[in-house]
């Protein structure tokens, strides 16, 4: 006897709690938002005790000065060098000088082997600022539990109000721009299409590596209005 599907399968997006991508912000499904970071990094270790004291201090006063929470994420992937090692050999074919030619596949050669020998890793390091015109301490348990279970439920925004929550948002990320730079670390919000990329990326870890997004100004979305 056949299977009879006569019901629908869920969609893989039904569980993600991200509505859209605009504006270089991320909105979730329960109308509150998300910019992100990228952040750049200090070697601790290399610094004299009197540097070391005062990233300390800066980073005691940056979390003292908080009135919202954070979220730190640290991303460890697979460098990729195709893209490199390509230039590299387009580099070499256009070289007119012998001996450059010859250091320039030398060293082409040597990148790919280093390659091959096994994976080479990049950290990247982000920081998640919140927007929640709401605070989460008025919601009770089990509206947190609800949300968990079933993630399904959406708050509409209209423009108005997405602008309003946007500006919002972005005051409190001047702000952790601000107390990140007190400790000589320097932050780049992330656009519209880096946003996509890092959660493209995230979700889809495998896939990422062998199908690269296209710029989303390319892209044809098909928008649905209720």
């Amino acid at each position: 006897m056949g299977r009879v599907a006569n019901k629908k399968t869920p969609q893989t997006q039904k569980y993600v709690s991200i509505a859209e991508i605009k504006d270089d912000a991320v909105v979730l499904r329960d109308g509150t938002l998300r910019a992100v970071l990228l952040i750049s990094s200090i070697n601790f270790a290399l610094k004299s005790d009197e540097e070391q004291n005062a990233i300390i201090a800066g980073y005691v006063s940056f979390l003292n000065s908080l009135d919202t929470s954070l979220q730190i994420v640290i991303q460890s992937r697979r460098l990729n060098l195709d893209e490199y090692v390509a230039t590299l050999k387009k580099a070499e074919k256009e070289q007119t000088n012998d001996l450059l030619k010859l250091q320039t596949a030398e060293y082409r050669q040597y990148i790919t082997e280093l390659v091959e020998l096994g994976d080479i890793m990049t950290k990247r390091f982000y920081v998640v600022v919140p927007y929640n015109p709401v605070s989460n301490k008025k919601r009770s348990f089990w509206s947190h539990t609800k949300d968990v279970l079933s993630p399904t439920g959406m708050l509409n925004l209209n423009q108005k109000q997405f602008l309003k929550r946007r500006k919002e948002l972005f005051i409190l990320v001047d702000k952790i721009i601000s107390g990140l730079s007190s400790m000589s670390l320097r932050s780049s919000i992330l656009d519209t299409q880096s946003l996509i990329e890092l959660y493209y990326n995230t979700y889809n870890p495998s896939v990422s590596e062998r199908e690269k997004m296209a710029d989303i100004q390319k892209l044809k979305v098909e928008e649905n209005y209720i």
